[in-house]
């Protein structure tokens, strides 16, 4: 009993597989995500923490509560305009943790047709985030 526990937890802490394809796209979304945040924050000049390119499966990005900032590999496959306006949206949270009205015009102050770029990325996004799925190769 005390050897299925042992082979129990050892599975458990291996890392799930992920694609070939992710692996080979995200050093080139890490510069595209970086080159776009400083290109960004000299509007804002807000203070962030670690900055992560993922394999996410349902978000563009996302911002923690420590000011860490996530954003998908796939960005890359996104329309310059749409990536910016992901990179702006995560950049407003590091101010405003919510979608309030603050947080919206946080966004508009550098993209005031942010509105816009946000129906078509939820339009359109999910034919850019069918690229490769998790696992692809």
């Amino acid at each position: 009993m005390k050897n299925f526990i042992i082979r129990y937890l050892v599975r458990k802490k291996r890392p799930k597989k992920v694609g070939v394809f992710y692996y080979k796209h995200k050093e080139e979304a890490r510069v595209l995500v970086l080159e776009r945040i400083l290109f960004w924050n000299k509007i804002y000049n807000f203070k962030y923490g670690r900055v992560s390119i993922k394999n996410q499966k349902t978000r563009w990005g996302s911002c923690s509560l420590k000011g860490n900032l996530n954003f998908s590999y796939k960005l890359i496959f996104l329309p310059s305009h749409l990536v910016d306006y992901v990179i702006v949206h995560e950049l407003c949270h590091l101010k405003e943790f919510n979608h309030g009205a603050n947080f919206w015009k946080l966004v508009s102050d550098a993209l005031p047709d942010c509105q816009k770029n946000k129906r078509e990325l939820k339009v359109s996004g999910a034919k850019y985030a069918s690229i490769k799925k998790v696992g692809g190769k």
